[in-house]
């Protein structure tokens, strides 16, 4: 996976298939695809998942309060996919308890039968105990048979509190059941991109940095965003899985569609011993009293919240707000009042646009979050076939790259050969789930660098540490800005992961900016270290060091890089 996509794509300039679109659920489609022998190709105007893919709260859940809305298709689907990925990417999936304070016992069951016929339509209302509970009872049935999480349970104030003493002492339940987190949602990511390229062998190919930017008759003319080359490429089949850019890239091709409606969603990420203490460990999940989803959510030592829901203009530029972060804070007061916060404690923010269908007047909350595809031709009836994939979420990305490579496969006349029902994902393959089996693999990994360095690897990276340790080269030492990485890692990232620039490591290839522990001296040093993988001089590194202190800043509207330190 070297940054020498587009140069495969100059070498041969067509294939069955062209995916414009590198987030998840172009990479998934990709992975199918290959696993099928199809020619394949992709490309991604900038780095994998730096979309709307790299702006997700970290999860992968069955969406409870998409029953609310009837979507119960949907519901079942994501459901079962959340028990599959604990079984195929247990590497980076892991089950995840989640509390729902309550503080009232009847509210909103009279006005629930109303939002569920009217899809979400009229003012919010509280959601209490017996609708909750009604709601857990059809969220755990859905699970039934290959359920891989323990089923809910409600506990009264008395017990709520003793579990979690720093709640609201106003709540008078808690209803407790189990999701799962997403530890690492862009190097999933990259693990479904290597599975593709290994599937396909020298045919499946793929290329960050380059835009679709055109069509000439029946080709997609694709643009390298290093260089300005361009080249005109010819495919049977065009996937436009570009997301909320979706209808942008169809405009492109000369189809002016308009079939987007996404909304904005913000995070932020605290670094607070006490409201980490707080959480107990689980993600504290609930509505707000304009009927948004919040969650505060434990994970890599910080605390994660979000998620706002508001409409965007793609033109916009895509940031978290002063006013996005003022409402995360009354949220916070409000479940747990006695926890201090302030902006110091803010290590990082992100925002990105769902790519929801559009919806009119419906509130951002109540947009449908399922999938469809639509299709239509490249340059007349004589082109090839567009499908563009409108919607999609994290959570069921096997399923709607299911579906979109069997519409594929159908245009192509060609049979399934494999489910990926089932196929564990990148390091997840072989991955030890008991104490006995870790060991194991640890010791049989060990290859000089010490037990805890490769027990260390092995969270990060999953069995795929494997070929980061035999990497390591002859030069590899602990950096010292953050000893937990290694130089040799890191050259090892950016020669085999398609890494263009310094902000794919920092944001992409691990979790630094995530959990805030990007300054100028760590970038500094990261760049130094890899410069003479990417071939970057003196020059360079300053230029990718000022870069990659922006990107991974550039949600914040208050940062400059004078504040880098």
């Amino acid at each position: 996976m070297t940054r020498g996509g587009f140069e495969a794509l100059k070498a041969r300039p067509y294939a069955d298939v062209l995916i414009i679109g590198g987030g998840i659920n172009g990479l998934a489609t990709f992975r199918d695809l290959a696993l099928q022998g199809v020619d394949v190709a992709l490309v991604e105007r900038s780095d994998y998942v730096s979309g709307a893919s790299a702006a997700s709260s970290h999860m992968i859940h069955g969406g409870i309060r998409y029953l609310e809305n009837g979507e119960f298709r949907l519901v079942h689907e994501a459901v079962t996919e959340r028990n599959a990925l604990l079984r195929t990417a247990p590497h980076f999936v892991r089950p995840l308890q989640t509390t729902i304070p309550i503080y009232s016992t009847f509210s909103g069951i009279l006005s629930a039968p109303l939002r569920f016929l009217r899809h979400g339509a009229g003012r919010p209302r509280e959601r209490g105990a017996i609708l909750i509970k009604i709601g857990l009872v059809i969220y755990d049935s859905f699970s039934r048979g290959g359920g891989r999480v323990p089923r809910h349970a409600f506990h009264g104030r008395r017990r709520s509190l003793a579990q979690l003493p720093q709640l609201n002492p106003a709540v008078k339940y808690t209803a407790t059941y189990w999701d799962a987190s997403l530890h690492d949602p862009e190097r999933l990511a990259i693990d479904l991109l290597a599975d593709g390229l290994s599937a396909g062998g020298g045919e499946a190919r793929a290329a960050n940095y380059t835009a679709a930017v055109g069509a000439s008759g029946d080709k997609v003319v694709l643009r390298d965003a290093e260089s300005g080359e361009e080249l005109a490429f010819a495919a049977s089949v065009v996937v436009n899985a570009s997301g909320p850019w979706t209808d942008v890239t169809n405009l492109a091709l000369g189809d002016p569609t308009t079939y987007m409606g996404g909304t904005k969603g913000s995070h932020i990420v605290l670094d607070n011993p006490a409201l980490l203490a707080a959480t107990g460990g689980r993600e504290l999940f609930f509505e707000a009293t304009d009927g948004r989803i919040v969650l505060i959510y434990p994970l890599k030592g910080r605390v994660l919240i979000g998620t706002t829901d508001l409409e965007h203009d793609m033109a916009d530029p895509i940031v978290c707000t002063e006013e996005e972060v003022d409402y995360f804070f009354a949220l916070v007061k409000q479940v747990l009042p006695e926890i201090e916060i302030d902006r110091s404690e803010i290590v990082y923010r992100f925002s990105g646009v769902r790519p929801l269908p559009g919806h009119g007047d419906l509130a951002p909350g109540f947009v449908s979050r399922d999938y469809r595809i639509e299709a239509e031709p490249l340059a007349g009836p004589s082109g090839p076939t567009v499908l563009s994939l409108v919607g999609g979420k994290w959570t069921t990305f096997r399923a709607s790259a299911e579906h979109l490579a069997d519409r594929v496969l159908e245009l192509l006349a060609r049979p399934r050969r494999r489910t990926t029902k089932g196929l564990a994902i990148g390091g997840g393959r072989g991955y030890p789930t008991t104490e006995r089996a870790r060991r194991q693999w640890i010791d049989a990994h060990d290859d000089g660098i010490g037990i805890a360095r490769a027990a260390t690897l092995l969270d990060r990276y999953g069995t795929v540490a494997a070929d980061v340790i035999a990497g390591l080269d002859a030069d590899d030492r602990p950096l010292e800005t953050l000893p937990g990485y290694s130089t040799g890692e890191l050259r090892h990232l950016a020669r085999t992961e398609g890494v263009a620039h310094l902000d794919d490591i920092l944001q992409r290839r691990t979790s630094l900016a995530f959990t805030g522990r990007v300054s100028r001296a760590s970038a500094t040093e990261i760049a130094e270290a890899i410069a003479p993988v990417m071939g970057w001089d003196a020059a360079s590194i300053a230029v990718e060091v000022e870069r990659g202190l922006a990107r991974v800043h550039a949600a914040d509207p208050s940062w400059s890089s004078v504040d880098a330190r």
